[in-house]
């Protein structure tokens, strides 16, 4: 069963953080890359607002957060690589204590709308 979730997080206010991240994510290391897909990271689309940061990530596990466990722990690399992206980061306001990426709620799916009525359902889990 693959699994679509949303989770955003913020860049550090300052201009050359943002820009440092977006330079690391034109060339992510091969090991970070072979390590996502290996612990089951299906897609990941990351956009960037401002310094509002939120992914969609399909994982072929329900539970996004074993995942990700399973690929900081996967390579020395993988772990280099995360811990500075933590150093640009900080999780965004509302976020739940011990959260960095934090969980989107769910608001509305076209997909699952019904023609009848405009009332908003959670977003699809495929």
């Amino acid at each position: 069963m693959i699994t679509r979730t949303v989770l955003a997080v913020d860049l550090k206010g300052d201009a050359a953080a943002i820009e440092t991240y977006k330079e690391h994510h034109r060339r992510v290391w091969p090991e970070v890359l072979a390590s996502l897909r290996h612990a089951g990271v299906r897609e990941m689309d990351i956009y960037l607002l401002g310094r509002r940061l939120v992914m969609i990530v399909e994982t072929v596990d329900q539970d996004f957060r074993r995942c990700f466990a399973a690929h900081r722990a996967s390579h020395p690399r993988v772990a280099e690589w995360e811990t500075l992206m933590r150093s640009l980061q900080t999780p965004p306001p509302g976020a739940a204590s011990g959260d960095w990426w934090s969980p989107m709620e769910p608001v509305f799916s076209l997909e699952l709308a019904d023609d009848s009525s405009a009332t908003a359902r959670p977003a699809r889990r495929s």
